[in-house]
């Protein structure tokens, strides 16, 4: 949960997490919807899918015990080698190194590294100095204490250069590249991009949409998209702009009527849910906020 999610953000998904799911054999044997749902709100969807699948396999392989090791956590699905190396250290005491986000920072600004820290070059650099420092005695609270100083003292912007336990080796502070560093290269172009949803109604339930397994948001419920249906496309009702990371949307959201091909039988990736059905699936946020507004002043 914390990979791209703030700690703040994190606690209460995590104690309802935990409430669902109080061993790795319970979130093995849970639903992907009930999953989903309980993900709701957190993003990076992919992050509960390949939660839900290392459970799984944990509990198939592993006879449901966690590997200890960092080598043999990375063979589990979503774990890569920031995720195993922080797994390994602070959970089992291995003697592994971590990067992350905020340790890459430290380090670029520690030992002036204007290299582009995305470029992979760079971060083996930043992986091989990591492996150098980590200590045999305590790894774990040492890569706690480096991810640590970037989240509060080694920050992206106004870092806290006065009180940084490292400010006297700085070589950025010193050589006054600290607002410069890290280097991340190019920024991502931002992709505009508009999307039509009908609002479909029937004796008081809405027509749903599932997604794809595969791909973005997958395996999540919404409303229809149209082009993809045949809809009498009726008054608009709402537009809703948000940013999914590098794509900013507008959700536009019309109020429709079905043919009748859809009122006799409806493709697998249709359902019609009520309005109770529907605080139990998951939706992405703009969709469930979308129906909520419009629903709000009925």
């Amino acid at each position: 949960m914390l990979q791209q999610t703030r700690v703040e953000t994190v606690l209460p998904y995590y104690a309802r997490w935990l409430r669902a799911f109080p061993t790795i054999h319970a979130l093995a044997r849970a639903k992907s919807d009930r999953v989903l749902k309980l993900w709701e709100g957190l993003g990076y969807y992919s992050r509960a899918r390949n939660l839900h699948r290392a459970a799984q396999t944990v509990v198939r392989e592993y006879g449901g015990k966690l590997p200890r090791t960092a080598e043999g956590l990375r063979q589990l699905p979503g774990i890569g080698r920031y995720t195993a190396g922080a797994i390994a250290s602070i959970a089992f005491g291995e003697h592994v190194p971590l990067v992350d986000g905020n340790v890459a920072r430290v380090f670029a600004r520690i030992f002036a590294i204007t290299a582009d820290v995305k470029a992979p070059a760079t971060m083996e650099t930043l992986w091989q100095l990591a492996e150098e420092l980590v200590p045999a005695r305590n790894p774990g609270d040492f890569n706690q204490a480096l991810m640590e100083l970037g989240a509060l003292v080694c920050t992206p912007t106004n870092p806290r250069c006065e009180v940084c336990p490292m400010r006297l080796v700085c070589v950025a502070r010193a050589r006054g590249l600290v607002d410069r560093l890290p280097n991340r290269g190019r920024p991502q172009t931002t992709e505009c991009v508009v999307v039509s949803a009908a609002l479909v109604r029937r004796n008081g339930s809405l027509l749903m949409q599932r997604r794809p397994e595969r791909g973005l948001l997958a395996g999540m419920w919404e409303l229809p998209t149209l082009g993809r249906r045949r809809f009498r496309k009726g008054k608009p009702l709402l537009e809703l702009r948000h940013t999914i990371t590098n794509r900013r949307i507008t959700l536009r959201v019309f109020n429709c009527q079905c043919g009748t091909v859809l009122h006799d039988k409806l493709p697998a990736e249709l359902r019609w849910v009520s309005a109770t059905e529907i605080n139990r699936l998951s939706l992405p946020a703009a969709h469930r906020r979308a129906i909520e507004q419009i629903l709000s002043v009925e």
